[in-house]
């Protein structure tokens, strides 16, 4: 059986080398085995008939019975389309063809009473189905059953795969072979989940007769994909942290117990202290660390951070932070320089913009040891990049980073050093579990004592005159506001008018020399961006209008007004984190989110959760809802975990039970090596090679 889901999808009744190529291109569809696991996305119950005068909603499917009349061609030479009137006995609709008129209406009688399916419609105030499917009632099969729809595309439909046709190949296939698959989950499991077998589920996916058939059938695959997705993980992780060596730091040291004692800025929270211990544990094991810390806006990971880098250097090792942006990079060694400044200890700061000049110096006393904290860009990724004795790397805001370039932070010394990938954009769990299923997470969950919470509030437009009122009355106390303009790369120059529009418009609401307002964007040069920036940390100017330069990276206690403009184009995660720039002093903070009327479902949602929660895992469990994983694990995460079936925006539990299920199993039998568990070292010897290691960060 095997051999044959091997068969070239071209051999296959209905396809041949044309159509092979087509599926090759748009599905990824080579063999008999792709187009098994090319499942449907969702089902009709075609036993259910409406009737005209009752159709459900707009853009619904609908089966219909009835006559066709009226059979005619309208419009103009050049847009012509077939037009005919369907009749039940509650009333008519209107069907519509824009392609292929003249074949489809020499195919038409008039009065034989046909079955109808198709997408309704609302045009120019009539209720219509555009190219409806149309079965004369003497042909329709009398097993109503379930129909599937699979996903096509454009150039597929042109070549009479839609999603009929790819229904039809599947029928083909089962139609001319007895598809009996290999079994690859042990009893015990498949009793324990209570799963159906793999061969029924593959038949029940595509064919099945009710909804305890889909059911079934869904959730024995969504299972099976996790579980080895999750077993997958769970080995790469035993293998590196038996293969990899990792620095064993035995003490605090003298620097830690200094800055903890005399120069810490204020009393640690429980969280931060239960990941403290949580890294140091990880330092005395003698294996490579790899662990995920997340912490929301302003948590306090960069001190959680500078406290292991101090373990390091007082074991007389080298540490370094690398950030995705150079404002990032500046900000963190600005923080650091003035936490460390009382103590011996030598920092330096290299990114793109460092001069030549200052790079040979630094990179000799990085070298020689000279330097115990570099804190940079990706410039730290450089050849000539050496240090003496490399025992620890940050890496913060660690999504902007591609998998490759975390990689080169390995190579600096012979035993790669202990890594700590940071971020401030909560991960929902399922995720956590998936992408970064071989790494160890902890979480900072709690907030510095003294933050007050930001009050959020949704605006329109039409409210701007009362918004440049509270503006006003906030810069009368003392405070400084941010404004931001989205920039998206697709309308780059579109979104930079829009920001000197605003910032225009600003300056004449808001006039010299009563009031001073920055303005920074990407296109500025790096001096000018921080001078600009300088200005408004100084509290020399009371307005800064920015685009999403400013999301990370900016600390200013004395900004308290966080104003979004066109907040709909922003997504959850970065809303969130644009309003961690506030909040940061003593003074109550505000984030306004400015929107026109016309907001799609999506953006009122992302409106609605932003005004009823601050909780950064809260919002990324809405925001994984919305956007599904692949967009919210970014371009550089993109296409490297691609699930057939499993939806990890939905599916939470089964990812639950199918890591715990793997978890048991390993612990039981760590290499696989009992009978039972043969047909499964198989398959995951399998994996481990068609798979990229993307969880780890080497």
């Amino acid at each position: 059986m095997s051999e044959l889901l091997q068969t070239p999808i071209e051999f296959l009744k209905g396809v041949g080398p044309q159509r092979a190529q087509l599926l090759q291109k748009e599905l990824g569809i080579f063999t008999y085995g792709d187009l098994l696991h090319t499942y449907p996305y969702r089902y009709l119950d075609r036993s259910i008939y409406h009737k005209c005068s009752e159709l459900p909603y707009i853009d619904s499917y609908v089966q219909l019975v009835g006559t066709i009349d009226n059979i005619k061609e309208v419009g103009t030479a050049r847009f012509k389309r077939l037009s005919a009137r369907f009749t039940d006995s509650t009333g008519s609709i209107e069907f519509i063809w824009f392609q292929g008129g003249q074949w489809i209406k020499q195919m038409l009688v008039a009065g034989l009473p046909y079955q109808a399916f198709g997408k309704a419609k609302v045009i120019n105030g009539v209720w219509t189905i555009p190219h409806p499917e149309l079965t004369p009632m003497n042909e329709v099969s009398k097993k109503a059953g379930f129909q599937p729809f699979y996903s096509s595309t454009e150039k597929l439909n042109q070549k009479g795969l839609n999603t009929k046709g790819i229904e039809k190949l599947v029928q083909h296939l089962f139609f001319q072979h007895d598809i009996q698959t290999k079994e690859f989950l042990p009893e015990h499991i498949i009793k324990e989940q209570e799963l159906i077998s793999r061969s029924e589920a593959l038949k029940k996916i595509h064919r099945p007769n009710n909804e305890i058939d889909i059911k079934q059938a869904r959730f024995r695959l969504k299972f099976e994909e996790l579980f080895f997705l999750q077993l997958e993980m769970l080995i790469r992780k035993g293998t590196r942290i038996q293969a990899i060596k990792g620095h064993v730091f035995e003490q605090s040291g003298e620097l830690l117990n200094q800055f903890y004692a005399h120069h810490l800025p204020f009393e640690l929270t429980n969280a931060q202290k239960r990941v403290i211990k949580e890294i140091r544990k990880d330092f005395l094991k003698g294996h490579h660390m790899n662990r995920l810390l997340q912490g929301d806006v302003g948590s306090g990971k960069t001190l959680v951070a500078l406290i292991a880098m101090l373990i390091a250097v007082g074991n007389r090792f080298q540490a370094c932070i690398m950030a995705p942006t150079e404002i990032l990079a500046n900000q963190h060694y600005e923080t650091i320089r003035e936490l460390v400044k009382d103590i011996d200890i030598k920092l330096a700061l290299l990114t793109g913009s460092t001069k030549k000049a200052a790079r040979i110096p630094l990179f000799d006393a990085l070298e020689k040891g000279e330097i115990n904290i570099l804190i940079g860009t990706h410039a730290l990724l450089e050849d000539p990049v050496q240090f003496h004795n490399l025992g620890f790397v940050v890496i913060d805001e660690q999504h902007r980073f591609g998998v490759a370039q975390r990689g080169k932070m390995w190579r600096k010394n012979s035993i790669p050093p202990h890594i700590l990938v940071m971020t401030a954009t909560p991960i929902p769990r399922t995720l956590a579990m998936t992408f970064y299923g071989d790494l160890d997470v902890s979480v900072i969950d709690e907030l510095p004592p003294g933050r007050k919470p930001i009050s959020t509030i949704h605006r329109f437009d039409s409210h701007r005159l009362a918004l440049f009122g509270f503006m006003r009355k906030e810069i009368a106390l003392g405070r400084q506001i941010y404004i931001v303009y989205p920039l998206i790369k697709e309308s780059e120059k579109l979104d930079f008018n829009n920001l000197m529009d605003g910032f225009e418009a600003i300056s004449r609401s808001f006039p010299m020399p009563e009031y001073q307002v920055s303005i920074v964007h990407g296109k500025m040069k790096p001096d000018a961006k921080e001078y600009e920036m300088q200005r408004f940390i100084k509290g020399e100017t009371h307005i800064m209008v920015a685009t999403t330069v400013i999301e990370v990276g900016v600390n200013v206690p004395n900004a308290s007004v966080m104003i979004i403009e066109s907040a709909e184009r922003f997504g959850l995660a970065q809303l969130h984190q644009l309003r961690g720039r506030v909040g940061r002093g003593a003074e109550k903070s505000y984030c306004i989110l400015m929107t026109g009327y016309e907001l799609s479902k999506e953006a009122k949602k992302r409106m609605g959760t932003m005004v009823a929660t601050s909780d950064g895992f809260e919002i990324a469990e809405v925001d994984l809802q919305l956007r599904g994983p692949g967009d919210l694990m970014g371009t550089q995460q993109s296409g490297i975990l691609e699930l057939k079936i499993a939806d990890l925006s939905k599916d939470g539990e089964i990812v639950n039970s199918a890591r715990e299920t793997a978890k048991r199993l390993i612990e039981n039998d760590p290499d696989l090596l009992l009978p039972a568990h043969q047909i499964l070292r198989e398959k995951v010897i399998t994996l481990l090679k068609e798979r990229p290691n993307w969880g780890t960060i080497g």
